[in-house]
Formats: C-alpha cells, structure tokens, sequence
C-alpha cells in the first residue's frame, strides 16, 4: 500500500458527504481524490428524480480534480450513509464505488490505484482498482 495521509482522505470524505443529495434513495456518499501532487478534491453524490441523470461522489470527484487539470491519482476514500432506513444497505457496510464509477477510474488511474472504503477514520478497508475491476474494459487508455 501507498504511504499518504489515509486519515485526511478519511476526514474529508466524511465532511463532504455531509453535502450530498439524496433525497429519494436516503443513500448520502462522500468521496476524496488525492493526486499525485497531494492536493485532495472532494464530491458528493446528486440525485435526481430521472435517477440515471444524478451523478456519483466519485465521478464527481474525479470531475473537479480534472476540471483543476490534475490527471495523475493516488487513492480515493468513498464513504456512504443510510439515512430514512433505506434497504439497499446495511449501516455494517463497506461503501464501494459503483461498477459505472470503477470503469471509470480506469481510464486515469493505474491498476495499484488504491480505494479506501471507509465507516470512520478508525474503521476502513483498502483495495486496490485492480481487486476492485478485474478484466476492465480497455481501449484506448485505462490503467495507465
């Protein structure tokens, strides 16, 4: 694993989500991106009533840092909240990105990209993008 401050990722992670929008799923995630440069940016998920139309943490993360021109990442904390006791998921679990999201780390990150799932600064999980997405669609440039 990577040598960075896991715990400031952790932290920022958990602040963001506090800005999520979620209103109709009740599911409130958070995300921090660091780069290469050890600059941290943040997303939190937006919903919408056409759900196909809201928009992930990660991404949304990963939208502001390229946005900025960064294009070399490190690792990303995701950390997710049931709120109005939804059942799509226990308040024991992991926060892990979606599929649509793990696609698209890889078309900027490489595959030791590493993925801090996390309950609390104390109480986290890594994996690596390559656990994560193994066989990923790859074209012309992923996993870099």
């Amino acid at each position: 694993m990577s040598e960075y401050d896991k715990t400031a990722l952790i932290k920022a992670a958990l602040e963001v989500r506090k800005n999520a929008y979620a209103p109709y799923s009740g599911f409130y995630v958070g995300a921090a991106l660091l780069t290469e440069g050890g600059k941290i940016f943040t997303g939190a998920n937006a919903e919408n009533s056409s759900f196909p139309v809201g928009v992930c943490a990660e991404r949304s993360a990963f939208a502001a840092a390229i946005s900025s021109g960064e294009r070399k990442f490190v690792a990303m904390c995701v950390t997710g909240e049931r709120q109005n006791n939804n059942p799509l998921m226990s308040s024991n679990d992991y926060c892990m990105p979606c599929g649509m999201c793990r696609q698209f780390m890889t078309e900027f990150c490489g595959k030791e990209f590493e993925i801090i799932s996390a309950r609390s600064e104390e109480d986290y999980q890594i994996n690596t993008l390559d656990t994560l997405m193994p066989g990923a669609f790859l074209l012309f440039g992923g996993f870099t």
